[in-house]
């Protein structure tokens, strides 16, 4: 089925660089894009447009960090430094999602949120019970989102009723990845919480089941530097935090780590050999006294890049609150490196916002020919008028009015 939209098109099809068609028509077949145009031809004289005006219509985004049983906890308790807030605020909110009546209604919540904040890609961290990660899988599947979700592996240092035997952990983990093959849109990515949580049996474990089963695999790297010093504790024969994965199979290029606020030009180096994406997340960087992540370093040094919202040391779900903090980070860090960086651009914040994480999940970037649609349209017809679209584009991260998102489609699938 043909289906066109018209409207005012933006996309980022590289980093700081957008492709803008005013007006233009983006030409769907069975919700993918066939043809981006400027001028509609007369052989679909015949096919009904939906006219969105002047309204822009851009990608959705993509969040690649978050943690989905901290939703509860969202912008409270955040008066502590990471390894001290994980033992007061978030282990604890998250054992409560043993209870399944809990995590149907957290997460039905969660889902719903996120798609009208215009998120359809995500990568999320679930906890570390098997019918709760079952019961997000399901959740984020009904209301439309694609992405991938993992169940955490944690056999030490999770404090009560937040921790696993070895053994429980690799069995409950199998079983998980047996329950959750039917699900079209949402998919499983290992997760070890992080090499404090995991053993060395159960890194070996999840490495080797990662390469025997292709699987994706999350966590945080070099966070901040409490953690990195229980890292060298319980590792002393790394060097450095990333070795702690690749010696163990963990560090590919389908792997995703947060944060990588104190990852030096060597470790860096590592990122960008084995094609790990490094997961900015300015929000919870700051409100935990975590740090400034070194984003223009990385970027010029060859890693992929793309942020998350890192729910609930981050304070929002909506991205483009994200990609807002995200650019004021980097002025920060212009700063800390004594004016010798350049701060990231609207553009280029609005590229890692979308395009960027849609890699991860092997998306070409912007409005790709042959790419299921994955796009928003916004309204700012009751502010202000602006001079051009870059300008409004911009004024988007920053300044919204209400109802600023007026529809959302995900995977081909209009879901808003």
């Amino acid at each position: 089925m043909t289906t066109i939209l018209k409207g005012v098109l933006v996309s980022a099809p590289s980093l700081g660089e957008l492709e803008i068609h005013a007006p233009g028509y983006l030409v769907l077949e069975d919700g993918v894009v066939s043809e981006v145009l400027d001028v509609l031809p007369q052989r679909y004289a015949g096919v009904l447009v939906e006219d969105f005006g002047n309204r822009l219509i851009t990608q959705s985004f993509t969040d690649l960090h978050l943690h989905a049983p901290q939703y509860p906890m969202l912008g409270t308790g955040l008066d502590l430094p990471l390894l001290d807030w994980l033992n007061a605020y978030a282990f604890p909110t998250e054992a409560r999602f043993a209870d399944e009546g809990y995590a149907r209604e957290m997460y039905c919540k969660l889902a719903s949120e996120l798609i009208r904040n215009g998120t359809t890609r995500v990568c999320m961290f679930s906890s570390l019970h098997r019918k709760a990660t079952l019961i997000l899988m399901e959740e984020l599947e009904k209301a439309g989102l694609t992405g991938f979700v993992g169940k955490v592996n944690m056999d030490r240092n999770g404090g009560k009723n937040l921790q696993e035997t070895t053994e429980e952990s690799m069995q409950e983990t199998l079983r998980w990845l047996e329950e959750c093959q039917d699900f079209p849109h949402i998919k499983p990515v290992l997760t070890p919480r992080f090499t404090p949580s995991c053993s060395d049996e159960l890194m070996a474990f999840l490495g080797k089941l990662a390469v025997e089963r292709g699987l994706p695999v999350q966590s945080h790297l070099s966070e901040n530097t409490a953690e990195l010093e229980l890292v060298r504790q319980l590792h002393p024969d790394c060097a450095q935090y990333w070795e702690t994965y690749a010696k163990y199979g963990l560090w590919t290029e389908q792997t995703a780590m947060a944060h990588c606020v104190w990852s030096d030009e060597r470790e860096r180096a590592a990122m960008r050999k084995a094609g790990v994406t490094a997961v900015h997340c300015a929000d919870s960087n700051l409100n935990l006294c975590s740090g400034v992540s070194p984003v223009r370093a990385l970027l010029n040094e060859g890693v992929k890049v793309a942020l998350g919202s890192d729910v609930a040391g981050g304070d929002t779900l909506s991205m483009f609150d994200v990609v807002a903090s995200t650019i004021r980070a980097s002025k920060a860090r212009r700063i800390l490196d004594d004016w010798k960086t350049d701060f990231l651009t609207s553009a280029e914040g609005w590229y890692l916002g979308t395009s960027a994480g849609a890699a991860f999940f092997g998306a070409k970037p912007g409005f790709a020919i042959g790419e299921p649609l994955h796009a928003l349209v916004l309204d700012d017809g009751a502010l202000p008028p602006l001079s051009t679209l870059e300008e409004r584009l911009s004024r988007f991260i920053t300044r919204r009015q209400d109802g600023a998102v007026r529809a959302v489609w995900s995977d081909g699938r209009r879901v808003l």
